[in-house]
């Protein structure tokens, strides 16, 4: 009797999950196939074909995948290497509170190519995949200026708070703010443009605005003292250095792939206005697929012309976490971070650290989540390459959550707190 099990079948989507066939016969080859659908109804689908053991028994913590979507042994391969079915589509949750992700097992007792639901599979289990905790609360904030969501665990506190900053995508992006809340944090998930009644496009970053973000986080009371932290990725993480070098209340930050100098929009803050460096749009490139490459499009921040668009960054009070991904295409993130490390140890500092990752791509998320090579873009006629090769960027995600939270609890709780 073939049996298909995932354990736990209903958990947090940055939970690993323990997959295992029984009753096979012995040293049979199947196939393992994996599929979703998002909620704009895009479906992702990944698949591995794998051989039982002389018992006749399949352990995804043991087992090799012999080929497929991914090869070797990868417990959660079939997640992480999930494919959309429309090219250049990325997978986004966006009611983080109500639904789960649901993801379909299921198993084919030779090597199987067609599509999901042409054959009956000999066994099949439907997993959740949860973007928030039971108890986490959510509150919609539109207060002054701010405009996001506040996330915040059970309990009296106080917790660590945090913003979340995502980049070009624009609008108000949730899921890892509602992630990291079930994890102890509270988060405040925040648009700074194209979303209610924020500015359509985004054409200059008023640092102020961030300003009174971080003041509201810090006036909740279940949020606590003295500072707050920044976990910001892309264009986010950017404006979250300008943050920690400008902004009294940020005591952490993390950048994920991200710059160490203004681009593109000119940064204001008080009587300071900070110009952006030019551009370079003739070093675009395409790929192969017809994807836009834009690692060589900004120019370069340490030549003389452009210092007055270098972030000060060895005026920033907090520690900083640079996270990034080697197989970045769209930003030369590496070498935006040695720079900032570089500028730090120029002036006496030692509180910026790196931790750098082969095969990961510009979009470092939570774990499980698949890679996005490349997708749509706010403003763009073509696909945006990110870059990333799904093994490594699989073990990045997978790490640097752990680093993260890790990096946050170690200078942000001074105090006895729930987590």
């Amino acid at each position: 009797m073939f049996q298909l099990t995932a354990t736990p079948a209903s958990a947090l989507a940055d939970e690993p999950v323990h997959i295992r066939v029984t009753g096979l016969p012995p040293l049979q080859t199947v196939t393992l196939m994996a599929s979703m659908k998002d909620e704009k109804g895009n479906l992702y689908q990944s698949r591995a074909f794998y051989r039982a053991s002389k018992a006749g028994e399949l352990d995804l913590k043991q087992a090799p995948a012999l080929g497929g979507h991914y090869v070797g042994v990868h417990p959660m391969g079939l997640f992480w290497s999930l494919k959309p079915e429309k090219a250049f589509e990325r997978q986004i949750k966006k009611d983080v509170m109500n639904s789960p992700f649901w993801i379909t097992l299921e198993l084919y007792d030779s090597v199987y190519l067609q599509k999901s639901g042409e054959v009956q599979p000999r066994a099949s289990q439907v997993v959740q995949r949860w973007f928030s905790s039971p108890q986490t609360q959510r509150v919609q904030v539109q207060e002054g200026r701010v405009r996001g969501a506040l996330f915040l665990p059970p309990g009296a506190g106080p917790f660590p708070g945090l913003i979340d900053l995502f980049g070009g995508i624009g609008g108000l992006v949730e899921y890892r703010a509602s992630l990291l809340a079930a994890h102890g944090f509270a988060v405040l998930a925040l648009a700074y443009f194209a979303y209610a009644d924020l500015p359509k496009q985004l054409q200059e970053v008023d640092l102020e605005y961030f300003e009174e973000a971080a003041n509201l986080l810090l006036a909740h009371p279940k949020i606590q003292k003295p500072g707050i932290g920044v976990i910001s990725v892309s264009k986010g993480a950017e404006i979250g250095l300008a943050m920690a070098c400008y902004l009294k209340e940020v005591a952490a930050t993390v950048c994920i792939n991200g710059c160490n100098a203004i681009f593109e929009f000119p940064l204001k803050y008080r009587d300071l206005a900070i110009t952006p460096i030019p551009s370079l749009p003739e070093r675009m490139e395409f790929n192969i697929m017809g994807a836009l490459c834009l690692r060589h499009y900004k120019g370069n921040p340490r030549d003389a012309l452009n210092q007055h668009s270098v972030l000060p960054i060895e005026k920033a009070q907090g520690p900083i976490l640079f996270i990034i991904g080697e197989g970045d295409e769209c930003f030369n993130s590496r070498e935006y971070a040695e720079q900032a490390l570089d500028q730090l140890r120029r002036h006496g500092r030692s509180s910026g650290r790196m931790l750098l990752y082969p095969g990961a791509g510009h979009l470092i998320e939570p774990p499980y989540l698949p890679l996005c090579y490349a997708s749509w873009s706010r403003g763009l006629f073509c696909p945006l390459l990110w870059g990333g090769d799904p093994v490594g960027h699989a073990a990045a995600q997978e790490h640097a959550w752990g680093e993260i939270q890790k990096f946050f609890r170690q200078h942000l709780v001074h105090s006895r707190s729930t987590l």
